[in-house]
């Protein structure tokens, strides 16, 4: 489940495996400026500092720039996080708009958590003979 955090406030919601930047922070209560949702118009830029995506579904090549794809600018319509990733936002911020579905974010985190902590158990401690370096 990675997670995405949003610079410079430092809040983190949960994403599913395969969910978009955009449909997380909505998921969560979120929201901001955006335009088309289907990553034609270019709206919902932001900035990846942090991390990996991808693109699972088609973009218009006219809409990032050459110089916008190495800076790590991605849609958030249609970028999908392949490891936790931090953005930031373009000249507008984000909004918590429905207070109710933080709560389910904080739901997520706990099953994040919580899946981490049986993966941690089932693994054991290192055995003998082989040392961590």
């Amino acid at each position: 489940m990675p997670t995405l955090t949003i610079h410079p406030t430092g809040e983190v919601i949960y994403l599913e495996t395969g969910e978009t930047v955009l449909s997380g922070l909505y998921k969560a209560g979120y929201s901001y400026t955006v335009g088309c949702k289907r990553g034609g118009c270019g709206i919902c830029k932001v900035d990846c500092h942090g991390g990996t995506f991808s693109y699972e579904r088609p973009i218009a090549s006219t809409v990032i720039s050459d110089e916008e794809r190495v800076d790590g600018t991605c849609l958030s319509c249609r970028a999908v996080p392949d490891t936790d990733i931090t953005i930031e936002l373009r000249g507008d911020n984000v909004r918590l708009v429905n207070p109710f579905l933080r709560q389910i974010n904080e739901k997520a985190r706990l099953r994040a958590e919580a899946a981490i902590a049986t993966h941690t158990c089932r693994q054991g401690p290192p055995s003998a003979g082989t040392s961590e370096e």
